[in-house]
């Protein structure tokens, strides 16, 4: 390894993937969201990106561990309980697996995602 091998956002050719959640998982509005996956570990176990999404919400099920660095807008994340607890930039966080519930979108929403799925 050698310092071409330093993944820097700034200057990734990572591209954009844009998306909808499934529409039986989609609650209420039109929840489009993108993804750029800067990293993925050769095992494909651990990726790195940006996300982004449009206000909605649609329900949620973990099966990887992931932290998240809210860096602009506000979402509500709700267990299946119905307990909430509302985000917005500056917030950091680890949602572990297993977590259920739901996300929802309350102004236009990015975040840093670091997500390790455990294997299987």
């Amino acid at each position: 390894m050698n310092i071409e091998s330093i993944v820097d956002f700034a200057n990734s050719p990572a591209a954009a993937e844009h998306y909808r959640p499934a529409p039986e998982k989609i609650l209420k509005g039109d929840p489009e969201q993108s993804v750029r996956n800067h990293y993925g570990s050769p095992c494909g176990q651990f990726n790195v990106g940006i996300w982004e999404g449009a206000i909605g919400q649609w329900t949620v099920n973990y099966t990887e561990h992931e932290y998240c660095e809210i860096l602009q807008g506000v979402s509500v994340i709700r267990d299946a309980a119905g307990n909430a607890k509302t985000v917005r930039a500056g917030d950091r966080f680890v949602i572990p697996a297993g977590f259920s519930g739901t996300w929802e979108v309350l102004e236009a929403c990015r975040k840093v995602y670091v997500i390790f799925e455990q294997a299987k």
